[in-house]
């Protein structure tokens, strides 16, 4: 399987990012660790997870994933197979988004200890809180990649203004630079990105690995009207996305998938990876048969036709 290099790093994963942000919440240990598994024994070797993972259950500090995660490395012995994110300044029940370099000293500690690991390969600034210094950001990571606890570090949801003043301030400092960029990206969701975002991952030469790359489960296919809502506990999530422009592009993907012979959820994913700069889609599963339509995304070239075709619909 062909690997992609992350940025200027010397990490390279295969092209799906398995999401951590079930593993707690719709899915127990057990399971989790099944899906883990499977994932990993088809050579995919990237996890992505979050310290706030998954607050919102118990509405406390979260960790939950990170939890699970460390205790399916301890009995899998995989540590060295996988490349390991995970993130930083998230809001969660008991307190706010916070990229100060206080929090991030004290919260890289937790996470090490939930994942049972003494180095995280990929450190995310999660969210912004708009008012700790970039350079204090920079500098905590500093402190922590030369300890050996971090290797490299990435940004997700950070205004574009931010993360430029990010570039220059470690330009300046010589302070650490974002090796990625974790933006909300899909068929629906297109312009904030393409517009703000793309040039600067162009600029400073980031790979992309958007999360929601299914619209919360929207671009499986399975949410056609309002009676579809309760199929799982993301239905509300979806709602906003049953209108003219969301229907169209189910049909531009019923079109394109069944020309392939697979699912809408693999066109939707082959569909991110023919862009420029997206590495690896972030995607999650809850069973074997959610993970076999990621699994053939990677397989699934998409022609010219058939990207005319999901542009027109989505744009």
């Amino acid at each position: 399987m062909k690997k992609i290099k992350i940025g200027e790093t010397d990490l390279n994963v295969a092209p799906i990012n398995l999401g951590g942000n079930v593993f707690g919440w719709t899915l127990d240990e057990k399971k989790s660790f099944e899906i883990l598994d499977a994932f990993t024994d088809k050579g995919f070797n990237f996890i992505d997870t979050a310290d706030m993972y998954s607050y919102w259950v118990d509405g406390g500090e979260g960790g939950q994933s990170e939890t699970i995660i460390g205790n399916w490395l301890k009995k899998s012995g995989k540590r060295n197979d996988i490349v390991l994110a995970t993130k930083v300044g998230g809001e969660t029940g008991v307190h706010p988004v916070d990229t100060s370099k206080k929090h991030i000293l004290e919260a890289v500690d937790k996470s090490l200890q939930r994942l049972q690991t003494d180095h995280i390969d990929l450190y995310y600034t999660h969210f912004d809180d708009e008012k700790t210094p970039v350079e204090e950001t920079l500098e905590a990571y500093d402190e922590i990649i030369k300890a050996g606890k971090v290797r490299y570090i990435a940004a997700s949801n950070i205004s574009p203004d931010r993360l430029e003043a990010s570039f220059a301030a470690s330009e300046k400092n010589g302070l650490p630079k974002y090796q990625a960029l974790q933006p909300h990206y899909n068929l629906l969701e297109r312009a904030d990105y393409e517009a703000k975002y793309a040039p600067l991952a162009d600029k400073y030469n980031l790979t992309v690995f958007p999360y929601w790359s299914l619209a919360s489960g929207f671009l499986t296919g399975k949410y056609r009207s309002e009676d579809d809502l309760g199929k799982s506990v993301r239905g509300d999530s979806v709602k906003k996305y049953l209108n003219e422009k969301g229907l169209g592009v189910l049909k531009a993907l019923d079109q394109v998938s069944e020309k392939h012979n697979t699912t809408q959820a693999t066109v939707s994913l082959a569909w991110l990876m023919a862009q420029t700069h997206i590495g690896a889609p972030i995607a999650s599963a809850t069973s074997e048969r959610h993970l076999g339509t990621l699994f053939e995304a990677p397989k699934l070239k998409l022609d010219q036709e058939d990207l005319q075709l999901l542009d027109k619909a989505s744009k």
